[in-house]
């Protein structure tokens, strides 16, 4: 059980997080402990989300990788279909695990993979087409009502209020992070 989570009876203390703070602070003052009680939450609540969406899926029948490719293809719209490279900007992986998640799913007949005609004139490959079957829009479909109403279970004691404070202070913390990691090193303040 990770640190600060529950004592020997499995019982979580009311803010684990201000614990470990306030025990950090004790026994090194001066030591930066201002994002404990905001990250220490988020990673544990990052790991009780995906064990949970992990239990859905596969009461679902599919995989993460799965779901994340037929996801992206379901929300695009008519007629359900986009290139391998705006896949992988719409997922945030590398060309290469779009290749392989596309691989997969075309051998289990959940989408069609079709090269594009090259534009006279321009030099590269040829565009990729990644195209959702009616096999993969079925599985998307059950798939994403069961895992959507899992979540929404999982923050619904939360007020509508209190979910949209959160959503926009999320984002802007997101928007933060991303910002001072995209270079790979941390801006000092």
């Amino acid at each position: 059980m990770p640190e600060g989570t529950g004592d020997s009876d499995g019982e979580w203390p009311p803010y684990p997080a201000a614990e470990i703070a306030a025990a950090w602070r004790r026994e090194r003052p001066g030591a930066p402990t201002e994002s404990i009680e905001i990250v220490t939450p988020i990673w544990w609540l990052a790991k009780l989300f995906a064990d949970d969406r992990a239990r859905a899926l596969r009461a679902a029948n599919i995989d993460a990788a799965s779901l994340d490719l037929l996801s992206v293809l379901r929300r695009s719209g008519p007629p359900y279909s986009l290139t391998t490279r705006q896949i992988a900007y719409r997922t945030l992986v590398t060309a290469g695990a779009v290749s392989q998640r596309v691989a997969r799913a075309e051998n289990q007949g959940l989408v069609e993979r079709t090269a594009e005609e090259r534009t006279p004139g321009k030099a590269g490959r040829a565009a990729v087409r990644v195209t959702l079957t009616d096999a993969g829009h079925e599985l998307i479909e059950q798939s994403v009502d069961e895992v959507l109403s899992r979540e929404a279970r999982l923050v619904n004691e939360l007020s509508v209020t209190e979910r949209e404070a959160l959503a926009s202070l999320l984002g802007k913390l997101l928007q933060q992070v991303r910002e001072q990691t995209a270079s790979g090193e941390q801006r000092s303040s």
